[in-house]
């Protein structure tokens, strides 16, 4: 439900609050402040929980890490289970993955992303583009969908659900499995359930298929809307492999400006802190991330579905990739910023993801037994980079000689976007609210701003500095006993 709160500003300002942000993963909320005539004066997006991992990690033995920092997420564990993986290996000394672990990671990735893009769309987003962002919100919400679309209900469910089974039978569990570990994977995967996922994979490569298909019919019945609802001009990063290609898995860093041009280019992921700057703000607990050599006001961008699909030289399956140039076709050789355009590129990759699940699949590597690495000296550091399914995620670890994490620093997808989506969210008030009497449906454009980058707020949760910290004592009639502050 939409809560909103008034209240007047020292400025003479009134403050909206929009609490909480609906059908995103955690919890946050957007302040608005208006002037006369309800002329919009600024817009934020704050992230108001926080869940401080790269603090209580320290002092763990770093094998424990991997598991625990899953539990960051619901929706999307698998991508910090994989990528604190990769780290892991790098501090525990593993050489080169065998080809059937290193295959088994990527279909369990691959698993993740077809499930999280299902999740996102069928589940949180279409309502809005299905119905209208200002229709009925009794009706705008996932069960609406079921009644009304019940065959595309079906589609997106059972979607989601091969993506949930196929990480199932590489990590044990659909959600916080154990299956990755230092150095390979825990477990060969059975031919059965081998020849379980792949009777079923045929399908869902043809449901990616039509809903790109849906995104592609909905933006053509009002393309220029669709085009530019929340533009916000951005710098793009993302993967890539040494053919230029999209890698959600592993590859070097590339960037690129609002207009397409090179920023850099293979750049190994190792190096992030030389390229990346991150800040605070005192109104959010998520960190505001920009490219150095072009500084924060110029060098902030995006990462996830819009940005790949476009730094990316071509996507190595074919429909997918013939999807792609419909798509770019929209830009005409510009690359596209506005807000929705996400879901377009999340339904294409959600496409690729599904072929190369067959791809791996057919390969019969991935039920070979050849399972660990060969093992090498230990390291006292290690990074570790995949593609998630929201965009670029980067974990970082030392470990002292006790085998004791000393240091973790996560970048997750959505801290990467914060920028980005305050940009968004400025751009929809500015267009849709200024000067204007604010309703529900009116306020839920904000939401669906947000909603089509698809955030993590749980994920997203870190700070530097200090936390401040007030707690009461009371007794049992209520009465204040002590209070203590910290910060």
């Amino acid at each position: 439900m939409l809560n909103l709160e008034t209240a007047q500003s020292p400025h003479k300002l009134r403050r909206v609050a929009i609490e909480p942000v609906t059908r995103v993963e955690g919890h946050g909320k957007v302040t608005i402040l208006l002037g006369d005539e309800n002329r919009v004066h600024q817009v934020r997006l704050h992230i108001v929980e926080f869940r401080g991992f790269e603090v209580f990690i320290r002092g763990r033995p770093y094998w424990e890490v991997p598991i625990a920092v899953q539990r960051l997420c619901g929706i999307c564990p698998v991508s910090h289970l994989l990528a604190a993986t990769k780290a892991m290996d790098l501090i525990a000394g593993y050489g080169p993955l065998t080809p059937t672990a290193e295959k088994l990671r990527r279909l369990l990735h691959y698993g993740q992303i077809v499930q999280s893009h299902a999740l996102h769309f069928f589940y949180l987003s279409s309502p809005d583009l299905l119905f209208g962002f200002e229709s009925e919100v009794g009706k705008r919400n996932v069960l609406g969908v079921a009644a009304a679309f019940p065959d595309l209900a079906k589609q997106g469910i059972l979607t989601r659900k091969f993506g949930q089974e196929v990480i199932r039978h590489i990590a044990g569990k659909r959600i916080h499995g154990t299956g990755v570990i230092s150095g390979g994977v825990n477990k060969a995967l059975a031919q059965a359930d081998r020849d379980s996922m792949r009777a079923g994979v045929d399908q869902i490569v043809d449901w990616s298929k039509a809903a790109a298909g849906l995104v592609v019919k909905l933006h053509g019945t009002s393309p220029e809307f669709y085009k530019n609802f929340g533009e916000s001009r951005a710098n793009m990063m993302g993967l890539v492999d040494q053919r230029g290609a999209v890698d959600f898995y592993h590859g070097a860093l590339r960037a690129r400006d609002a207009d397409g041009g090179p920023i850099f280019d293979q750049v190994d992921y190792a190096t992030y802190k030389s390229l990346l700057q991150e800040d605070v703000k005192n109104w959010s607990y998520m960190k505001f991330l920009h490219i150095k050599t072009l500084g924060p006001d110029k060098g902030w961008y995006r990462v996830g579905p819009l940005a790949r699909v476009q730094v990316t030289d071509f996507l190595p399956t074919p429909l997918a990739e013939a999807e792609r140039q419909k798509f770019l076709a929209v830009g005409g050789g510009k690359p596209l910023h506005g807000a929705l355009m996400y879901h377009w590129a999340r339904m294409i990759e959600m496409l690729h993801a599904a072929e190369m699940a067959r791809e791996l699949l057919d390969d019969p590597d991935i039920v070979k037994t050849e399972l660990m690495a060969d093992k090498g000296p230990r390291r006292e550091e290690g990074i570790g980079v995949i593609e998630a399914p929201r965009g670029t995620l980067f974990h970082h670890y030392r470990v002292d000689e006790n085998d004791l994490t000393t240091y973790c620093n996560l970048i997750v997808s959505t801290t990467n976007n914060n920028q980005a989506m305050n940009e968004a969210i400025r751009a929809v008030a500015s267009r849709y609210l200024s000067g204007h009497e604010l309703t529900e449906g009116l306020l839920n454009n904000i939401e669906v701003a947000i909603r089509a980058y698809d955030p993590c707020l749980s994920c997203a949760t870190h700070a530097l500095g200090q936390m401040p910290l007030e707690v009461d004592l009371v007794d049992a009639d209520g009465a204040l006993v002590s209070r203590a502050r910290k910060g």
